[in-house]
């Protein structure tokens, strides 16, 4: 009698550590769209910006996160035919899935974490040579593009200020037709409208393009650390039901 409710009892919490993965695939399902989705997002909004960094770490962090992404979508999918055949080689492959997902993760939110501590030393350092040497310059055009739009997007001019434009090789060449700053820098964008420098026509943004920039990148990298949390603590929860139900299972049915 006494071997018969133990089992009873052992079929009851195998079938809630069933029940506790399904819903657990589900969310992790939909955790990872969320984090394929603010991937894609990352690259997607203002990415042509990235030209304007000195390193790659930023656009490395978000095409890991869409990896992480599609694999913890077809995860999910795997996880469910686990719970369904009750087979211990399947749970043991899904197990091995969560970690190799949950490791992906966590390089992608070091490699994030480590970024935002050196963004604004490498933005300092990077962006106005980047503006001053390389802009309207031949070959560079994916970089005039950006800081023009960087400019427009953020109302800002130069790299620190307007002054900045100053010791621009594209200023103090013929081809500016006696420009002080890029159109782009102009409040509303007439032909040759950077030839007058004045807090009316130009913006004037305390802290420059600089500022902007590292604040917009902040907010990103913030995001992307805080998606990367939240799915690997529902992995962890995840990889805990898998093994209690590897326990619980025998040997594979057939």
């Amino acid at each position: 009698m006494g071997s018969l409710y133990k089992d009873e009892q052992d079929d009851w919490i195998t079938v809630c550590l069933k029940y506790l993965l399904f819903v657990f695939n589900f969310l992790f399902w939909m955790g990872g769209g969320v984090v394929m989705g603010v991937g894609i997002w990352t690259l997607v909004d203002k990415g042509e910006y990235l030209s304007l960094l000195a390193s790659s770490t930023f656009a490395v962090s978000a095409y890991i996160l869409i990896l992480a992404g599609g694999l913890v979508m077809v995860t999910g999918f795997l996880g469910c035919c686990a719970v369904i055949r009750e087979q211990k080689s399947c749970l043991s492959t899904y197990f091995s899935c969560l970690l190799l997902i949950f490791l992906i993760e966590l390089v992608a939110g070091v490699l994030a974490y480590v970024y935002y501590q050196a963004l604004s030393e490498e933005l300092k350092q990077h962006l106005s040579k980047t503006m001053t040497e390389n802009y309207a310059q031949p070959g560079k055009e994916s970089i005039t593009h950006s800081v023009d739009r960087l400019q427009q997007d953020f109302k800002c001019c130069g790299s620190n200020n307007s002054f900045d434009w100053a010791h621009s090789v594209y200023i103090m060449s013929p081809e500016a037709e006696k420009r002080l700053v890029p159109d782009s820098c102009c409040k509303t964008i007439t032909p040759q409208c950077g030839k007058r420098d004045h807090p009316s026509n130009i913006y004037k943004v305390e802290g420059g393009c600089i500022t902007k920039l590292e604040q917009f990148l902040a907010d990103h990298l913030l995001i992307i650390g805080a998606v990367g949390i939240g799915v690997a603590c529902l992995q962890i929860c995840g990889m805990v039901f898998t093994c209690c139900l590897h326990r619980r299972i025998k040997l594979d049915p057939y």
